[in-house]
């Protein structure tokens, strides 16, 4: 039996809490009751990437029950104590303010290769977007405050809590794993064009990374999923497990190609080109402002090549996922086409 399905069971969690979580509670005397809801459950023979959430009720000293809201991301095979290490940092950086939110580490298990933290209750930010207007307009503002609060964080202070996510040549998945399951099922249709994609984006990003004024902690992830609204004014992050010393377009780059792709439907399109284009205007604007950049041909080609690089990975993704959605991939990998042939940034 996988190890991880001992997370699925309701009296081994319970059991397993009360020896490490509840040492962490002393105003508590024991755990009631645990309620498990899997986020994330990909779970196989012996390997495993899991999300899962506990409602995690505990009786107080004074008899009262309370309620505590746990999250626990494992992994068999990729680095998870690094989030871990990532949350405390942040934390006594003060990245958590009286508008944003992270998640607060509570211990991590070698057992399961997971981490375990205080969840953020809401939702992320991916149908606010979808919707449109005015809300999702003030959220993408903060969004960008947000990154720019982060990046703006002493990188020198910072480990490099993940160096191999820090470039495109070492990131995983990278060229070798993704044009060999590829090659395999699509018999080399696709393989001229990936080396082509992923030599220039490699090259461009050791020629941009010579200069360290472009370096800062990124979050490395920054997709709307991962952003949740936590409340009127405030914003969480969440998935830290690819944060590392990068070049802060990286972020920008693949937020803004995020925006574009979550309003896109296959059958029709981008469903608001005037609204998106508003959107990532509104992102980037507010970002530039709060750091006191300026948005140069410099940067514009950096963001670029993170944005095309995004759409990318994206487009593999559904090649290679179980169920295959060609439409969609093939949609994308025209666009990176596109994209590759010119030299503008679009937004």
């Amino acid at each position: 039996m996988n190890k991880i399905l001992q997370l699925l069971d309701e009296d081994f969690v319970r059991q397993y809490f009360s020896r490490e979580l509840l040492p962490l509670y002393p105003d508590f005397l024991e755990i009631v009751s645990v309620k498990i809801k899997p986020y994330k459950k990909l779970i196989w023979h012996t390997t495993y990437h899991v999300v899962i959430a506990f409602e995690v009720e505990f009786l107080s000293k004074t008899k009262n029950r309370e309620n505590v809201f746990l999250v626990c991301s494992a992994h068999s095979e990729e680095p998870r104590e690094n989030v871990f290490r990532v949350l405390n940092f942040l934390q006594n950086q003060g990245l958590a303010n009286d508008w944003i939110d992270i998640p607060t580490p509570l211990f991590f298990s070698s057992d399961f290769n997971g981490v375990f933290y205080i969840g953020l209750k809401g939702e992320n930010i991916l149908r606010q977007v979808r919707v449109g207007g005015d809300i999702a307009a003030k959220k993408i503002a903060l969004v960008a405050k947000l990154f720019a609060a982060l990046h703006s964080l002493d990188v020198n202070e910072a480990p490099n809590f993940n160096p191999q996510s820090a470039r495109i040549a070492t990131v995983i998945p990278g060229l070798d794993s993704i044009l060999r399951e590829m090659s395999k099922r699509y018999n080399g249709t696709y393989d001229e064009d990936l080396r082509n994609f992923y030599d220039y984006f490699i090259s461009k990003e050791a020629e941009f990374s010579k200069f360290e004024k472009n370096l800062t902690l990124i979050h490395g992830d920054a997709h709307l999923e991962n952003i949740i609204d936590t409340g009127e004014g405030r914003l969480g992050i969440i998935d830290f497990a690819d944060l590392c010393h990068g070049d802060f377009a990286r972020d920008l780059g693949t937020f803004l190609q995020q925006l574009e792709y979550r309003a896109t439907s296959v059958k029709t399109g981008l469903r608001n080109p005037e609204e998106n284009a508003r959107f990532k205007k509104i992102f980037l604007g507010e970002y530039i402002k709060a750091r006191d950049l300026v948005l140069d041909e410099n940067l514009k080609e950096r963001i670029k090549l993170y944005y095309d690089w995004t759409m990318l990975r994206t487009a593999t993704y559904f090649f290679l996922k179980a169920e295959v959605e060609t439409e969609r991939a093939e949609a994308l990998f025209a666009r990176v086409r596109a994209s590759f042939k010119s030299a503008n940034l679009v937004i």
